[in-house]
């Protein structure tokens, strides 16, 4: 029998996978927001739905959804975490390395999963600039 893979995460990304901050359950029509982007990556699969509330040009909440593994997951939370009360161009700023590096780290081949949450914010962001 052989030993099944160790884990290869820091603890911070094992906390956030296993009790995700900001996660939207339920029906998202019932989540007031003002505006919400999608992204996905055909590569690994991975799909990111990202709510924000904004007030005066701050994030005042963010929800989010995902289809996707533990890292694109703790990647999300973490940037919920990160951009929630900063400015919409503060909360642009805050990227996938500083995701990576909160988070204590991803493998490489995972570093995608960081990228997709700031691509979804993104996507929030510019969403709710066109309705201004």
């Amino acid at each position: 029998m052989t030993e099944p893979a160790p884990w290869v995460y820091s603890d911070t990304v094992k906390e956030h996978f296993l009790n995700p901050r900001n996660f939207l359950m339920g029906d998202e029509s019932k989540y007031p927001h003002d505006a919400e982007g999608v992204v996905g990556n055909p590569v690994c699969g991975d799909q990111m739905k990202m709510f924000i509330q904004v007030q005066n040009d701050q994030i005042v909440d963010v929800k989010w959804k995902t289809y996707g593994c533990a890292s694109a997951i703790a990647s999300t939370s973490a940037l919920s975490e990160l951009v929630k009360g900063k400015t919409l161009d503060d909360a642009l700023q805050v990227g996938p390395q500083e995701i990576t590096d909160y988070l204590g780290g991803l493998p490489q081949h995972k570093f995608h999963c960081s990228v997709l949450g700031h691509e979804a914010l993104a996507a929030a962001i510019e969403n709710y600039r066109k309705k201004e």
